[in-house]
């Protein structure tokens, strides 16, 4: 989460409330209305309070319409109920919410079958709070086996992690947090993901593991698995040192599994150590909610698992939080449940539909390059081609924001860092009459930016829209 700090000057002026709101008194509620940055001195009516909130949230973005995020913005009305149902449920307490406790091991049992795990009871997982969790534990988990490994030399030496410059922030968090050296090996050209042999030349005796993304948030490229797990089995066969990988499959692990039958990424590969997804992404279910799961045992340190009482015996627990609301999980059970792979397969091939016709679309306005065409991840990038000078994609970033379009632009980094690009996330619930719309806007608004002198924006570091 963001830190927040207080306001530089508080502002003391009392908040503006609708006359209709007082109880009985049309202005009784407005004689207490409240201050903006301390605690009011007394209690307010529910409606008086309810309203000063509503209000200021009307401000806030439609969520439907933000292309930016990969989170889903809408579930059905009965996974609505059920996270009501279950909102004052503790994750955490599992001796005394078992069924919740029970669905969450169900669903780690599901995933463990849908990534291929060699022996899926043996598979061993966990909710999370989302993938920057998951991926936490995943990285803790490969520095404690490196750490055994090397146990005459830590801490002494010190561990490094390898992975593409692309990586989510929550990986270099991991690595600053946990005192991990992070080795990125950066863009070149049109591959703006990791490469394998660069990822290899990395590594050495000091190496946790390589991070290989399913599904980059830079354009929604998959990074090559596969290739990468060989690239490794050669580099132990000549130094001997044998390097896991870690998925994270935050979007493409719940895209993949369904769309993309045959690719090798996931415990068929014997080298991934551990996977992680979002299931509050293309899991379907409202933030948030994630998953990590390990290959067995073997790969999951015991001494980072912690035990609680559950029902007269142990649980093993294994998060960085404690306290976490159990109506996400019940969420991922009932989407689960409630599609199945073919339902899965439908709602995914849809939206992949959806982002490679739009993708399309997009290309045949004449202005615009594409970086990726939606094909592998629903997400598609796109940049202005070379003869485009009048306007940016700053300014339709910005332009766009005016029709209720909220739509990244961002410059990519090391060894790219001359391209800006837009990115559009197609999720369930962006149907294809919305992605009409959205070309209909961009269309109508391509004369005005032609018109352009030059591109209006000066300070593109903080006109830019994309923080993952």
């Amino acid at each position: 989460m963001p830190l927040h700090t207080g306001p530089e000057k508080p502002d003391e002026r009392p908040r503006a409330v609708n006359p209709f709101y007082g109880e009985a008194n049309p202005v009784g509620g407005m004689t207490e209305a409240p201050p903006q940055h301390r605690l009011p001195d007394g209690p307010l009516p529910p409606a008086t309070a309810y309203q000063l909130v509503h209000d200021e949230l009307m401000l806030d973005g439609n969520s439907r319409l933000n292309l930016a995020t990969f989170v889903t913005t809408w579930m059905e009305p009965q996974a609505d109920v059920l996270m009501a149902e279950c909102r004052d449920k503790n994750m955490i307490d599992k001796d005394e919410y078992p069924r919740t406790a029970e669905l969450e091991r169900r669903c780690v049992a599901m995933l463990a079958d849908l990534w291929n795990a060699p022996d899926p009871s043996a598979a061993v997982g966990c909710s999370t709070t989302g993938s920057s969790e998951a991926c936490m534990l995943a990285g803790m988990a490969l520095k404690r086996r490196w750490a055994k490994r090397n146990a005459d030399r830590y801490p002494g030496a010190r561990p490094n992690l390898v992975m593409g410059i692309n990586v989510q922030v929550c990986w270099e968090k991991f690595c600053t947090f946990w005192e991990v050296e992070a080795r990125q090996v950066p863009m070149e050209g049109d591959r703006f993901h990791l490469d394998p042999q660069a990822a290899a030349e990395l590594c050495d005796e000091n190496t946790i593991g390589v991070v290989g993304i399913l599904g980059s948030t830079f354009d929604g490229s998959y990074e090559p698995i596969a290739e990468l797990c060989a690239v490794l089995d050669e580099f132990q066969e000549r130094t001997g040192l044998d390097i896991p990988v870690h998925v994270d499959g935050a979007s493409g692990a719940m895209v993949a599994p369904f769309l993309d039958e045959d690719l090798l990424w996931d415990f068929r590969l014997p080298r991934v150590a551990s996977i992680n997804t979002s299931g509050h992404k293309y899991g379907l279910v409202y933030p948030g909610v994630g998953w990590a799961l390990w290959r067995s045992a073997a790969e999951l340190p015991e001494e980072l698992v912690f035990r609680v009482n559950y029902l007269g015996g142990n649980m093993p627990t294994f998060a960085l939080n404690f306290s976490r609301p159990g109506a996400q999980v019940v969420a991922q059970y009932y989407t689960f449940l409630r599609l199945g792979r073919e339902g899965f397969r439908a709602v995914q091939q849809a939206t992949r539909d959806v982002a490679v016709g739009l993708a399309d679309r997009v290309e045949k306005l004449g202005d615009f390059r594409l970086l990726t065409r939606g094909d592998q991840l629903p997400v598609f990038a796109f940049t202005t081609t070379t003869d485009v000078t009048a306007y940016d994609v700053f300014d339709v970033s910005r332009r766009m924001r005016e029709r209720g379009w909220l739509v990244p632009a961002y410059t990519f980094p090391a060894n790219s860092e001359d391209l800006s690009a837009l990115r559009i996330v197609c999720r369930n619930g962006f149907s294809s009459d919305l992605a009409e719309l959205f070309v209909e806007d961009l269309g109508r608004l391509l004369p005005e930016l032609r018109r352009q002198p030059n591109p209006l924006t000066h300070d593109k570091g903080a006109a830019t829209g994309f923080h993952h």
